[in-house]
């Protein structure tokens, strides 16, 4: 019997499948860039009531590749650089991965915010031999730390096709939990010392002005995210323009297939409950 039970065992997790026919894939002839603020000012809580901006930014992501299906997808994120994360792919969850590793900079590494370390790079990324419509969500908080002034973004305009900057944060700003140990009893937050030599939270507010410049620039809207559905409206117009300039629709048919590990179950949970039985009657 226990013998059987782990045949069972290994006969589902092998995950056998068998045909069923022709199934239809679509896919766009559309890239879509995620560029993702990663400093530490990201970790500031004041999403939608004292959730973390970049918990924000992983929820909304996911959700605008479901809007999205069938396009491909690559993150960018910056903070003391900027590097990419991920290539682009049609695959959602190898993407979704790579922005659920961000976390923002710890006050180990972080040297100050600036966006336009972002700039050069972004025009670089974008400067490809790819031939498809170009969508770029510019996330962050606007954010500057020191007397840097914003740089023009509009030389990244003739390769942006659509998209929008999304602005996460408030204007009374929020407080940053940081330190490799911080626990939700005893949190750590960023501090720094006024004039008085006086220990003070640091708050980190969102700098709408420099995010509508940027949109401006990119020549997108600007988006103020407090919640997911702010996006909707924006999404709707993406998508009929997407559908503009790609009518056709890459549309493959392939071998569909059926996981039949459900097959196994029944029997196995049939043996596991005469395994019981049999070992409570011997007590």
């Amino acid at each position: 019997r226990q013998i059987i039970i782990v045949i069972l065992l290994f006969v589902i997790n092998l995950r056998i499948m068998v045909g069923n026919g022709d199934a239809t894939t679509v896919t766009l002839d559309s890239d879509v860039l995620f560029v993702v603020d990663n400093t530490i000012s990201m970790l500031a809580e004041d999403y939608d009531g004292d959730n973390r901006r970049i918990d924000a930014v992983k929820e909304d992501c996911r959700y605008i590749m479901e809007k999205l299906p069938g396009a491909s997808f690559s993150v960018l994120s910056f903070g003391n650089t900027a590097r990419t994360l991920l290539p682009y792919t049609i695959d959602t969850n190898t993407v979704a991965s790579a922005i659920d590793s961000l976390n923002g900079q710890t006050t180990l590494y972080a040297t100050g915010t600036s966006l336009n370390i972002v700039a050069d790079f972004l025009e670089k990324s974008l400067d490809n031999d790819r031939d498809t419509y170009q969508l770029v969500f510019f996330i962050s908080d606007g954010e500057i730390t020191g007397d840097e002034k914003l740089k023009s973004f509009s030389k990244i305009q003739e390769y942006v096709d659509g998209g929008a900057v999304l602005g996460y944060g408030t204007k009374k700003g929020g407080k940053m939990k940081v330190g490799a140990f911080t626990n939700d009893d005893e949190p750590e937050y960023l501090t720094y010392y006024d004039d008085d030599f006086d220990e003070q939270t640091a708050l980190s507010k969102i700098d709408e002005d420099n995010l509508e410049s940027i949109a401006d620039d990119l020549g997108v809207s600007y988006v103020h995210m407090d919640k997911q559905s702010e996006i909707d409206d924006e999404l709707k117009g993406i998508l009929n323009n997407m559908k503009k300039a790609s009518p056709d629709e890459n549309i493959k048919s392939t071998d569909g297939y059926t996981d039949i590990y459900y097959i196994f179950v029944l029997p196995l949970l049939l043996l596991f409950i005469v395994d019981y039985i049999y070992y409570r009657r011997k007590i």
